[in-house]
């Protein structure tokens, strides 16, 4: 999408022409846009408005209802901040005592939509200009935000006592610039060398005003956490979705976090439940009845420590999630499974066991070894009539094979 198209889809007849069609349906949509073309609408206008409409109908479970009356690209979608975390990094602002927010990489304005909601006083800016253009559209409800098109780099941010008050989020360009694929979608980046503005300038930025976040990608590395600076690792519904990194007033737990949020959690892992936890394994021999998953940002946080001082459990090996424990705890950022049988991994062996178990359908489970699951499941050969749930992981330096129950 051009510049001249984003200004007539969302003016005069254009936008009448997309706030007017019916809730997005695939199979009625090229019936639609025929009828729309006899009806006199330019063919680009249609096909503009009937992509909105398509973007629209996949963004409501992102970005709420308000998708509805937002302009949106396929990477912007897919880039966007989803809705619960958008708010819950602009109560952080709030709650730090910022009013005014320079959303340096706006996007299509996700976060400026929740920094203005929250009532605070909005600069969002986009280095392109049609992302600038549409992010407009998007912030066109909220009088105290403005959107320019600029780099990060040149944004003059206030000074001395002009700002108090102020803070900076920044989303740094984490793709490469173009279209990668047949469906317009650009391939993502993950080294902090390879962001834009550059990791440099984002630490630059961050020092100029009294608080500051950015939004990084959950591979973002523990080495490169700068110091006093909080590195917060952030699920929906067991996704890791990103890596924010704090600065200044908006610290919360210096070092590194995890929250765990979804339709019904939102829970928060730190250092300090990390800390002294029994740096003592789990035998095969001496396995107790409960295993528990901690959520995937509590390990890319490198905070598993966490879940085994909660349970008064060891780690299965270092690192990959799982932790053995002789008693059941309800915790809402890790799941629990009952233990019914342990073995080395051998597909043979396993064949048995399940045959046993009259299993016809297996959930497989793995983390931290190179099973493929599809060969796995056809190597079983099950003819059952039973569901069984296996674990396949590591025991220290040993590839085992977890029966469990989920509960």
């Amino acid at each position: 999408m051009d510049l001249p198209l984003v200004h007539r889809l969302t003016s005069g007849e254009g936008w009448g022409l997309l706030q007017s069609l019916p809730p997005y349906d695939e199979s009625t949509a090229l019936a639609l846009g025929a009828r729309l073309r006899a009806a006199g609408f330019e063919p680009d206008l249609v096909a503009a408005a009937l992509t909105q409409s398509q973007l629209r109908a996949r963004a409501v479970d992102k970005l709420g209802p308000t998708a509805a009356e937002m302009l949106l690209t396929r990477d912007g979608l897919e880039q966007a901040t989803r809705r619960p975390i958008a708010e819950a990094h602009a109560q952080r602002f709030a709650d730090a005592g910022i009013r005014h927010v320079y959303d340096l990489g706006c996007g299509i304005g996700s976060d400026a939509m929740a920094f203005a909601a929250a009532g605070l006083r909005v600069n969002a800016v986009d280095a392109d200009e049609v992302t600038a253009a549409i992010a407009a559209v998007n912030l066109r409800p909220w009088t105290r935000a403005a959107v320019e098109e600029a780099t990060a780099e040149s944004v003059p941010l206030p000074t001395g006592e002009g700002a108090r008050g102020v803070g900076v989020w920044l989303d740094p360009a984490r793709r490469t610039p173009g279209v990668a694929d047949v469906n317009g979608k650009t391939r993502r980046l993950f080294r902090l060398e390879d962001l834009s503005p550059s990791w440099d300038a984002v630490r630059d930025l961050s020092s100029r005003v009294p608080g500051a976040g950015a939004k990084l990608s959950p591979a973002f590395p523990h080495s490169r956490l700068p110091a006093r600076a909080e590195a917060e690792w952030t699920s929906y519904d067991g996704e890791v979705v990103e890596c924010a990194l704090w600065w200044g007033t908006l610290v919360r737990r210096p070092g590194r976090s995890a929250r765990v949020l979804g339709r019904r959690v939102d829970a928060v892992v730190d250092e300090t439940m990390a800390k002294d936890a029994d740096p003592t394994l789990a035998e095969i021999g001496r396995l107790d009845r409960y295993l528990y998953e901690a959520d995937r940002a509590v390990i890319r946080a490198g905070l598993v420590g966490a879940l085994a001082n909660a349970v008064g459990g060891r780690e299965l090996s270092p690192g990959l999630g799982y932790v053995n424990a002789s008693h059941e705890m309800r915790l809402p950022w890790a799941r629990r499974y009952a233990v019914t049988d342990v073995l080395p991994y051998n597909v043979k062996g396993l064949r048995a066991l399940l045959r046993d178990r009259r299993a016809g359908r297996v959930t497989i489970k793995k983390r931290g070894v190179s099973v493929d699951a599809d060969q796995l499941r056809r190597q079983l050969r099950l003819s059952g009539d039973q569901t069984v749930t296996i674990v396949v992981t590591r025991l220290r330096t040993t590839q085992v094979v977890l029966v469990v129950t989920p509960f």
